[in-house]
């Protein structure tokens, strides 16, 4: 997200953040599930109408940086240089992703989120919304000509190889194993 330029905008940024913050620090003080949307807002000092004016759901706390990743993978495919590839730049920024999303601090929210039935269908729903928004901006770009099948397709794998490697024992050697195949598809398309 891009960074809020007036007054009225930092603070309800502010106020989004410090909401955020403050339900991952409980639900990983007290686990996700033991953790209601009244102690969020309680903790956070706002109410809970301002808790939902910025989050949609309980589990949209977790992932408060949704948008930003989706920006990101997007922006992969709009921001590049006009001469460079798809694929290397797609491999470059899910290889980014992998590595914060592997970092040891994030190993506590990845397996509060494994341990959890609802936030794991909440990233399995945001992981068809991001392929959706790649697959658009793919299909989008007049010089990568390839069928709005394709584009799903290959949208598809490239956020699923985000969600292997971050899984595998050695996310790096994922990437690079599983965008062989994505790269592969790409050309056969």
């Amino acid at each position: 997200m891009s960074q809020p330029t007036g007054r009225r905008e930092r603070k309800k940024a502010a106020t989004r953040q410090k909401i955020a913050d403050t339900a991952m620090e409980l639900f990983l003080e007290r686990g996700y599930d033991a953790v209601g949307i009244r102690d969020v807002a309680a903790e956070a000092d706002v109410a809970v109408t301002t808790l939902f004016s910025h989050f949609a759901a309980k589990e949209a706390l977790v992932f408060e940086r949704d948008e930003d990743f989706e920006a990101r993978i997007t922006g992969a495919v709009t921001g590049r240089a006009a001469d460079e590839p798809l694929m290397p730049a797609l491999r470059r920024e899910i290889l980014a992703l992998v590595r914060h999303c592997t970092a040891d601090e994030a190993a506590p929210v990845w397996r509060m989120i494994d341990g959890s039935p609802a936030l794991r269908k909440y990233e399995e729903s945001m992981r068809l919304r991001h392929a959706d928004s790649l697959a658009a901006a793919i299909a989008a770009d007049p010089a990568l000509s390839r069928s709005t099948t394709a584009c799903r397709t290959i949208a598809r794998f490239v956020i699923d190889a985000y969600a292997l490697a971050r899984e595998s024992a050695e996310p790096e050697a994922a990437v690079s194993e599983i965008f062989r195949m994505i790269e592969a598809a790409w050309e056969a398309a």
